[in-house]
């Protein structure tokens, strides 16, 4: 059977080979998927263990004092009825995990339940990832959603920061066999300069990689911004408001100025700039490192900003924008944050959430609108949120918290009641979220492979708890909520509800989209359904990325807004960082190849080798500091015993340690065996970039000692 591999952003094809019991007994990647074309990440090739991990939890259950007894389904959600009922709609706070955004049931139904809680404490993974690019890209074109993403196989020239797609596969820039596409660019005479304050596995495969301090991308790019201007390179092919006023708000960092700041030698700043101006096509593209740090939105935000000045947004080779097969049409309303503060730290609202780095208030501080309920969705905060050691308390003291998870792991143990969701060979899978972040525009669906045994599908699991949450009960339908969400969707037409092709209400409300997307029957763009993708098991490559604008800007100018206000005055701020103090280290995360956070620790093959939890140090520090195998590295918030990996890849003064690990004491049996330590005891909840409230991972002031 063939289907798209649900652990990352790359949403490879994969070949799966099922004996008689329904056991997965080889994966290969589906050399006929027109965009993976074969490629397969390790990942992907240990799919099967992952979905057979003998530590998946296969029943509900219920937590009574310290123990855990199994329970049926009706029984687990007459549980959450009752322990959600107890617990007034503005009170109650829902996570999502980034795994939700890799299943249909988190993207269909993820958001249907956190607006039945009737409360605005809703949180996600984004404000601990990705926020300030849906903010930056917000305030500018008017949609969160219209992402510009390198045009990775027609460019001519590639300025990556903060990303290491060889680890990560990519993030908001979905590209199967990313290496081989980068590759690619050197082959056909194209460069590739990679800015990192590690020499990653990235940054190898480049024709120059680019040293930087953590947490300053922002003064490079604002310095190659003002060498253009100061130089008359700009170049500007696309409708703009602004353009003066942000000439004018960056003469305060010529090249000059920007070194300083961001260890990158002024001579290499301005020939940057040169570059990307006369290259025949180029992208500017940044990711988790630039994202994750102190002025992410800003940073976000001057990479869009050199794609306009340099002529390369919205054209081949360019950043382009995809058009994914179930984008809605019609203009949305013009974008804004803000449209409520956090109740304990007056945090402001983006993409309808609060900022993670604030959870931890919400639960602790008394008084009206105290978070007493949670609901986690595929997450695990305790790990991957600022200062876990504090969420780990505060989750202790909650009156009912509900997980939907397959494992029993560091933050679903505080739960009251956990919903584990099937294999995901169970499930069908559709990638709503990151096909609009594709590099090239195709479109794919995978059926469920196997039966479910009696278990409700995942999508059936958070219907229940979006019609619990409702007031309608344990009891009601959850196709119900099917058929509300696709009478708004069709208009209440008979005629085409009638022609709706699906088996379960997540693949009528799929088929619904399709028909009425852009490459759809009902917009007149062309015959796609869901069962034309059935009929096309590898996928449909539906052509490169073309341009749009300004037909899909949303902003009330219908052009781009070059000079939001927000970000104009946040300038302020980075220019008074100009003069600060260096630390004497900064903290910075890893990715690893073979891990995605948390959540694969626990599969053998993934575990070991280069995948582990050290902290790799510049050997002249060791040295320095008179440091041995492992050191105690402190910060604002805590402290943390590790194991020393000197390396000269890492610049002197910078400290990596990956993220997700620290599963010490966990009731999965590899990870336990495997635990390392929990970065997030360092970091420091109270640090976020204002405005997108993103947590702040990296560029993290430390100390090391000897141990």
């Amino acid at each position: 059977m063939y289907r798209t591999c649900p652990l990352c952003e790359a949403v490879c094809g994969l070949k799966i080979t099922l004996d008689d019991a329904g056991h997965v007994t080889d994966v290969r990647g589906d050399r006929e998927d027109p965009f993976s074309r074969g490629f397969i990440c390790p990942k992907g090739a240990s799919l099967g263990r992952l979905d057979e991990d003998p530590d998946r939890l296969r029943a509900p259950l219920v937590r009574d004092g310290d123990q855990w007894r199994e329970v049926s389904w009706p029984e687990a959600f007459a549980a959450v009825e009752r322990g959600l009922a107890a617990v007034p709609g503005p009170a109650r706070a829902i996570y999502l995990g980034n795994p939700s955004a890799h299943t249909m049931a988190g993207a269909l139904y993820g958001s249907a339940v956190a607006r039945s809680l009737g409360t605005r404490a809703v949180f996600s993974a984004s404000t601990a990832d990705q926020m300030p690019k849906h903010v930056s890209c917000g305030l500018m074109f008017g949609n969160p959603l219209a992402i510009p993403v390198p045009d990775l196989d027609r460019t001519a020239y590639l300025l990556m920061l903060g990303a290491n797609p060889l680890e990560s596969n990519g993030s908001l820039c979905t590209a199967p066999d990313f290496p081989g596409r980068l590759k690619a660019i050197r082959k056909r005479g194209g460069r590739l300069v990679v800015v990192d304050p590690r020499r990653t596995r990235t940054a190898d495969l480049a024709d120059e990689h680019v040293f930087v301090l953590p947490g300053t991308d922002a003064y490079l790019l604002a310095g190659i911004a003002h060498t253009l201007f100061a130089e008359g390179l700009v170049t500007v092919d696309t409708p703009v408001n602004g353009l003066a006023e942000v000439e004018a708000a960056l003469r305060d960092f010529p090249a000059e100025i920007a070194a300083r700041a961001c260890g990158v030698p002024a001579a290499v700043i301005v020939r940057l700039a040169r570059e990307l101006a006369a290259a025949p096509s180029a992208a500017v593209y940044a990711r988790l490192g630039t994202c994750t740090a102190e002025f992410g939105t800003i940073t976000q935000w001057l990479v869009d900003v050199l794609n306009v000045l340099t002529g390369n947004l919205d054209r081949p080779g360019g950043a382009m924008f995809a058009r994914p097969a179930t984008e809605k049409a019609g203009r949305r309303k013009p974008y804004r944050t803000g449209r409520w503060h956090s109740r304990v730290r007056g945090l402001p609202e983006a993409n309808g959430e609060l900022p993670v780095a604030t959870l931890a208030d919400e639960i602790e501080t008394p008084g009206e609108g105290q978070v007493r309920a949670l609901i986690t969705i595929a997450g695990n905060p305790v790990l991957s949120a600022p200062n876990g050691a504090r969420l780990d308390r505060a989750f202790r003291g909650l009156e009912f918290m509900v997980s939907v998870d397959p494992y029993l792991n560091e933050t679903t143990r505080h739960a009251h009641v956990i919903l584990p969701p099937p294999r995901m060979l169970n499930s069908g899978h559709f990638d709503f979220a990151l096909l609009g972040f594709a590099v090239r525009n195709y479109v794919r669906y995978s059926p469920a492979a196997l039966p479910l045994d009696g278990a409700p599908p995942e999508t059936e699991i958070l219907a229940r708890l979006a019609m619990i949450a409702s007031g309608q009960g344990a009891d009601a339908d959850p196709a119900l909520l099917d058929e509300l969400i696709l009478d708004g969707l069709l208009g209440q037409s008979p005629e085409r509800r009638a022609a709706l092709d699906g088996s379960s209400g997540a693949e009528l409300r799929l088929d619904a989209m399709l028909r009425l997307g852009p490459y759809g029957e009902w917009s007149g763009g062309g015959d796609l359904s869901l069962r034309k993708l059935r009929e096309h098991p590898h996928g449909i490559d539906l052509g490169p990325l073309e341009p749009r604008l300004p037909g899909n800007l949303a902003t009330a100018s219908g052009m781009i807004e070059l000079a939001p206000e927000g970000i104009m005055a946040d300038l302020v701020r980075l220019r008074a960082r100009l003069s600060a103090e260096i630390p004497e280290f900064l903290l910075i995360g890893r990715r690893h190849l073979r891990s995605n956070n948390s959540w694969l620790h626990n599969v053998g093959p993934l575990v070991g080798g280069s995948n582990q939890c050290t902290l790799q140090i510049n050997p002249a520090d060791v040295a320095r500091l008179g440091l041995g195998r492992e050191a105690v590295v402190r910060s604002a918030k805590g402290e943390l015993t590790v194991p020393l990996e000197p390396t000269d890849t890492i610049m002197p003064g910078v400290v990596s340690l990956p993220h997700g690990w620290g599963h010490e004491g966990s009731a999965q049996a590899v990870a336990a065996k495997n635990a390392g330590v929990s970065v997030n005891v360092l970091t420091d909840e109270d640090v976020i970039d204002p405005l997108s409230g993103n947590a702040v991972f990296n560029g993290v002031p430390v100390s090391l000692a000897i141990r």
